[in-house]
């Protein structure tokens, strides 16, 4: 089979790899339809991230279901269904506990899309994917919503979930604000999921243009901003910082109100990262930084979705053809989605 490889900075090939075939009883084999790019990939082609290449790339995914295995029976042949980017069996401590992104069964930070770094799974940009746990990892996809405007809800939509949603179910109402920027899908699907939720106030800030644009059609109020003046916008509940830069960080820490969470999305590949730590201590600021838990957010994104509630495909900026991935995914700039033929229509 194929399947799209970064093999050198900013040099994206179509390699010739083994096909995966099923390997126990509770696996399944899925053809990818629909592949997102994450917010990170671009820095994976270009070459600046600690991960080491090759890199079969892709790791947001939704596909059909082409096999299964003989003890799999909530599945079937020919369903579509979304693929969370990180392994997990479903039944350790740490899955049970929701905490899907470091289950103990698996080799620390098994991924798709990350190369070695990630253990070798592979990349969603290929023929096939061999999905272990397959009752636990595939949710399939609610009918009538489109492969296309939720290929991202395996990583970045589900990123964006964990840093509102939680917290507005705790204190219902309450006031967001997303800090935009390098991680550029996720605070755009934290915007419009605050919205969706009933959050009574969400401000979007960022110093692009079109990324102002899509927060307000998603719901959310722009609030544009200098990159060398970020002034503190106000007080709110709940901050997202999703700006990959040092200044937009410490905007959303110090906008937290008393009591108030961040929650960072931002990578800062830094071994120093500034912090306004006497401010966060006299608020009682609680910060969350890390990779988010995947699969047990995706059921719910996709409900918003389903409901209308959420349309994550105001966030994306390009359909691109599949034949055509290498060429686009080599200079892009903000989310694609990477669609098979029978998808376009």
């Amino acid at each position: 089979m194929r399947q799209l490889t970064v093999v050198d900075k900013r040099r994206l090939e179509w390699l010739d790899a083994p096909e995966p075939k099923l390997q126990g009883s509770g696996e399944a084999i899925v053809r990818p339809l629909a592949v997102a790019t994450c917010d990170l990939d671009r820095e994976i082609v270009r070459g600046t991230t600690p991960f080491p290449l090759p890199i079969a790339l892709g790791h947001e995914c939704i596909g059909e279901v082409t096999d299964v295995g003989d003890d799999v029976t909530a599945i079937s042949a020919g369903d579509v269904v979304a693929i969370p980017f990180q392994i997990s069996c479903g039944t350790c401590d740490a899955c049970r506990e929701g905490r899907t992104g470091n289950c103990a069964t698996v080799p620390f930070l098994s991924m798709y899309g990350f190369g070695a770094a990630g253990g070798d799974w592979g990349g969603a940009l290929s023929d096939v994917v061999r999905v272990p746990y397959a009752e636990h990892m595939l949710v399939p996809l609610p009918a009538g919503v489109e492969p296309a405007a939720v290929a991202s809800v395996g990583d970045n939509i589900s990123d964006a979930w964990r840093t509102v949603a939680p917290h507005l179910e705790a204190r219902p109402g309450a006031s967001v604000l997303v800090v935009g920027g390098g991680a550029w899908s996720i605070g755009l699907y934290a915007a419009g999921i605050a919205v969706a939720l009933g959050a009574e106030q969400v401000d979007y800030m960022d110093s692009a243009p079109d990324r102002l644009e899509r927060a307000g059609r998603l719901g959310a109020t722009p609030v544009p901003v200098d990159d060398e003046n970020r002034e503190r916008p106000g007080r709110y509940d709940v901050t997202v910082d999703a700006s990959g830069e040092h200044p937009g960080l410490r905007t959303a820490l110090r906008a937290t109100a008393p009591d108030g969470v961040c929650t960072s999305v931002s990578i800062f590949f830094e071994e120093e990262t500034p912090l306004p730590l006497f401010e966060m201590y006299s608020k009682c600021v609680t910060f969350h930084t890390g990779r988010c838990h995947a699969r047990p957010a995706m059921p719910r994104a996709l409900e918003l979705v389903s409901r209308g509630k959420l349309q994550p495909g105001l966030v994306t900026k390009a359909i691109v053809p599949w034949e055509e991935a290498a060429e686009a995914l080599r200079a892009h700039e903000g989310k694609h989605v990477v669609v098979r033929a029978s998808q376009t229509g």
